[in-house]
């Protein structure tokens, strides 16, 4: 949703300030010593992974910087194979099982690009920031409290290694939400009061399961439609959404109740549709709604309401008249930009770490899906500090190192009952 704003939105003038800073290519040196050649891995190639390679090596060629792909990595041997052909690489640089990510990051790349299904990354990130590798890493990051602490953890480890970690929130590498960013932060809406995020479309793809399949291999498929390795449609996907709100207020909610439900889904355990209510404290809420449902009125958007105006997401944008720096990016493709600034901060000697506030916003997600999940007031003390509540140890199971140990069990492929989890 890019609504052309109007001349008291401001047109043109936009700038990089507060949580826009760091991932702003405008600030930042150029790469040291000039060209130079990384080597970049791939773990998870499915659509999601091989599209993020391609927009590395796209960021590669921007910045004028040589780019070899070394290694991929997938638990299914053709996927794994199939991409790392597209690059020329031997059999023996293409990975297959779970344990694949431990054989890719244990390669000479200097950068590792992460997009497995999301119960996984935890364990992908640890594993890659161990090995000291620069990261990029698809949103969300966890399914669970515990995930998504572990990205925390890893975030710090990363930070003290000087290690550049990008999330795949490209809203925040993306020019007009940039500058609305901005613009807020200067004044132009006032104080936000309330809002509205939503992400209604439809289920993206559904998995049938194939004769003498595997409960693995099953689920790892058709993993969209399961919570054990999405989070669920309201952390997988309106995360993008949620991560805006939270980043545009400055803070994190304190507290989110809601309520959801399931009914076309055709496999797995999850909800159709999500409806959360996040506290922000000082009587500022925010109105979460995500569905997938074929059919139905389709929006993806965020809207907020400030005392002086009002703004949406990334597009129109009414208020009070400030004046703010002009925005300056190299591509106009966010997947392509956050690259950009990833390697661009690396390159000079000033990582960017995105990995705190994707685990932040993943963790507001989490909080929706299991207030809906169970009926209950869930607290953000209750994920990150309070270790007395039901919710700070609760665990999506089987968990990623399940994977490598041997056979998993199926998840039931029924939904919650609020009231009864």
């Amino acid at each position: 949703m890019n609504p052309t704003m109007n001349r008291r939105s401001f047109l043109g003038n936009t700038t990089l300030v507060g949580a826009g800073l760091a991932a702003s290519s405008v600030f930042a040196a150029p790469p040291a010593g000039g060209a130079k050649k990384v080597k970049v891995a791939l773990i998870g190639c499915g659509g999601r992974g091989n599209g993020a390679l391609a927009n590395f090596l796209d960021a590669c060629k921007l910045l004028g910087i040589e780019a070899e792909v070394v290694a991929t990595g997938d638990a299914f041997k053709a996927k794994a194979e199939n991409a790392g052909k597209k690059y020329g690489l031997a059999e023996g640089r293409c990975f297959s099982g779970y344990d694949a990510y431990q054989k890719v990051v244990a390669t000479d790349c200097d950068y590792v690009l992460m997009a497995t299904p999301p119960a996984f990354r935890p364990l992908h990130l640890a594993a890659a920031v161990e090995a000291g590798k620069h990261c990029f890493i698809e949103k969300p990051v966890a399914v669970d409290p515990i995930g998504a602490r572990s990205i925390i953890a890893s975030s710090a480890k990363a930070a003290a290694k000087g290690l550049g970690v990008v999330a795949g929130t490209q809203r925040r590498h993306q020019a007009n939400y940039l500058r609305n960013k901005a613009l807020i932060d200067a004044g132009a809406i006032g104080k936000i009061k309330g809002g509205v995020v939503q992400w209604n479309g439809t289920v993206p793809w559904t998995k049938r399961r194939e004769e003498n399949e595997s409960d693995a291999s099953y689920i790892t498929r058709n993993w969209v439609n399961f919570n054990e390795l999405s989070g669920d449609h309201i952390v997988e996907q309106h995360v993008h959404n949620l991560d805006v709100a939270v980043w545009f207020l400055g803070r994190l909610p304190i507290a989110a109740i809601g309520f959801g439900g399931r009914a076309r889904r055709e496999t797995g355990n999850m909800f159709d549709f999500f409806s959360v209510d996040y506290d922000f404290g000082e009587d500022v809420h925010i109105h979460s709604q995500c569905r997938q449902l074929a059919g139905t009125y389709q929006h993806v958007g965020e809207m907020f309401t400030g005392t002086e105006g009002s703004c949406y997401g990334g597009g129109k944008l009414s208020g009070k008249e400030v004046t703010v720096p002009e925005i300056k990016l190299e591509s106009d493709n966010s997947m392509v930009q956050e690259h950009v600034d990833l390697i661009r901060s690396v390159m000079a000697g000033k990582p960017l770490n995105e990995a705190k506030s994707i685990a932040e916003s993943t963790l507001v997600a989490i909080m929706g899906r299991i207030s809906a999940y169970t009926g209950q007031l869930v607290r953000w003390a209750d994920l990150v500090t309070n270790e007395q509540s039901p919710f700070y140890n609760l665990a999506c199971t089987p968990a990623a190192i399940d994977f490598e140990k041997g056979p998993i069990k199926l998840p039931a492929e029924v939904p919650p009952v609020p009231g009864k989890g």
